[in-house]
């Protein structure tokens, strides 16, 4: 590789060194780097987004600087480009983030030498239904998220798979995952770990109110669809829906979610051969 384009949280100060080091770096090296350019009062800011429109045309990959966040909204932004992608994390965790801060000039040398292998990840696209036609939607490549909205309170919630009717839900939420997503909150919700290469939905309640709940384990060619119920308390009813954590959405009372595998992918940069069982022993241990 040749022409880079580097993304950066630009919350995190270790973070934007970090990138500046990445593009002098690439550069002496004789190649090309773009740094993303952020408008706006980060002050004020809920997030960045990535204008895939204005990465240069003979950019080959993207690199995104921060933790696991970062490289999932990344992921998302730049779904429609093709691009692939490396993680570098400066975060706490980085579990999807490969590469970390001791060891990046390593990494970079290996992407000009083009010593790397690409891993596709499945995601998923979310369409809300609206009673006036105002359809909302968005992909997501960890899950998507329904949950209650306002005070603290559970709600009811219809499952359908393929428009038949599955179960019924009193839950804090409904989690529909990715395998990437199943070390996500998933997780935390008592959900199993998929191999990231696999090609499955999850589904799993968020503190059901029942004496027994289990994830629910779908091929990726149905459809599941969430419908946000009736409540005892109207003034309360209703719910959000979250994309990867990040993108929110409004649900009221009767609404539906159409939650599908979409046929876009997300291309992730491996540099290691390491093993989903070596990986999975090294980060949640």
């Amino acid at each position: 590789m040749k022409c880079y384009y580097v993304i950066v949280n630009r919350f995190k100060e270790n973070a934007v060194k970090q990138a500046a080091c990445v593009k002098k770096y690439l550069e002496e090296k004789g190649n090309l780097c773009y740094l993303e350019e952020y408008e706006g009062d980060l002050a004020s800011s809920r997030g960045q987004y990535t204008d895939p429109s204005r990465i240069p045309k003979e950019a080959e990959c993207v690199i995104a600087i921060g933790g696991d966040g970062t490289l999932l909204h990344a992921s998302r932004d730049i779904v429609g480009t093709g691009l692939p992608i490396l993680g570098i994390n400066m975060g706490t965790l980085g579990y999807l983030a490969e590469i970390e801060a001791s060891n990046v000039t390593d990494a970079l040398d290996r992407l000009i030498r083009d010593e790397y292998f690409l891993e596709d990840r499945m995601m998923l696209c979310g369409m809300v239904q609206r009673p006036d036609g105002r359809n909302a939607e968005d992909i997501a490549l960890n899950d998507i998220v329904i949950t209650r909205r306002g005070r603290l309170r559970v709600v009811d919630f219809n499952i359908f798979v393929d428009d038949t009717f599955l179960c019924s839900y009193r839950a804090d939420g409904i989690i529909v995952s990715t395998p990437t997503g199943s070390t996500g909150y998933t997780l935390s919700a008592g959900g199993p770990i998929v191999s990231p290469d696999a090609s499955l939905i999850l589904l799993t309640a968020i503190a059901p109110h029942t004496l027994a709940s289990r994830t629910i384990v779908l091929p990726d060619n149905v459809s599941v669809t969430v419908e946000v119920c009736g409540s005892r308390e109207p003034e309360e009813a209703g719910a959000e829906i979250s994309f990867d954590g990040d993108n929110y959405l409004d649900m009221a009372r009767g609404e539906k979610v159409t939650v599908r595998k979409t046929q876009q992918k997300a291309h992730f940069i491996k540099l290691n051969h390491t093993s989903f069982v070596t990986n999975l022993r090294e980060k949640l241990k």
